[in-house]
């Protein structure tokens, strides 16, 4: 059977009522057995034992859809497990965390079994993974300048869109990051976290920046054409980020990543590697001054 004959229905998902996982014919076009990974090497890894990362999962499965219907949905594992590859080949730890303390959800769909690099992320950080720090307890008494956190990496998928841009926990540590000039990383609908930072009246801390995004367009357009989303979202990541004047440099998804001062974004699945490559030469260079 051709790719044009696979079904662009979404595929009920039979744990939930009105809920769907992408089509056969949606996961032809997005997902792939191995990632672009290039083999890079960081023969100088950090070694200092002091900074550290923290990722922030997302522990929700389900997203709801503009007509109450659920994608199955969670963290893209590739735009997850490959920066993570990359920041631990260069030497630093990294602690695991969601909002509530449960397990980080992924797309299985879209894991790249056949990709090494990927399948040996995962495995090391497995246990981490299904049993995360819960958000509250990584922050205590509140972070401070001592904090060992060089970099706070947010990956997308759209089960992102769920909790994240609405934490006030969030939002208190990206401004954190912010104050105390430590990287933020994050990548195709993971930017929509930035929209924490002005959670019960905060200020927003990016106005007037420049980033890469996933595209509404495809959103609003060809995810719903080809059956990868089951309907039309509850609102729009880049739609939201442009009311603090940001600038979304990309239009479609090609692999672009991008930083602006300590932040480091992509548009897409397709920037994993770069933005995983990227972060890492970023922080290397900022421990090595």
């Amino acid at each position: 059977m051709s790719d044009e004959q696979l079904s662009r229905a979404p595929v009920p998902d039979r744990a939930e009522d009105d809920a769907f996982f992408p089509s056969e014919y949606s996961l032809t076009k997005y997902t792939s057995s191995k990632t672009d990974f290039d083999g890079t090497t960081y023969p100088k890894p950090y070694t200092g034992g002091k900074w550290k990362i923290l990722m922030i999962g997302s522990q929700e499965r389900y997203l709801m859809m503009k007509g109450g219907e659920f994608f199955s949905t969670g963290n893209h594992p590739v735009e997850m497990l490959l920066p993570m590859y990359h920041l631990d080949a260069a030497g630093f730890e990294i602690d695991v965390a969601t909002i509530s303390g449960d397990p980080v959800k992924f797309e299985w769909w879209a894991f790249p079994h056949e990709d090494e690099a990927v399948k040996s992320i995962y495995k090391k950080y497995e246990k981490q993974l299904k049993a995360p720090k819960k958000l509250a307890d990584v922050i205590g008494d509140g972070f401070t300048a001592e904090t060992p956190y060089l970099g706070v990496f947010i990956p997308g998928g759209h089960g992102v869109l769920n909790g994240v841009p609405f934490s006030r926990q969030v939002g208190d540590i990206l401004h954190w990051a912010q104050a105390n000039e430590r990287f933020t990383i994050s990548l195709c609908h993971g930017p929509a976290s930035l929209l924490a930072t002005a959670v019960d009246g905060g200020k927003f801390a990016y106005e007037g920046y420049e980033m890469c995004v996933f595209p509404d367009t495809l959103d609003t357009g060809a995810n719903i054409e080809i059956g990868y989303i089951p309907g039309p979202m509850a609102w729009l990541v880049g739609e939201n980020l442009r009311k603090y004047n940001v600038k979304i440099l990309n239009t479609g998804i090609t692999g672009q990543v991008h930083r602006d001062r300590h932040l480091l974004t992509g548009d897409s699945p397709l920037a994993s590697n770069n933005l995983g490559k990227l972060a890492a030469t970023a922080l290397l260079e900022a421990v090595n001054k």
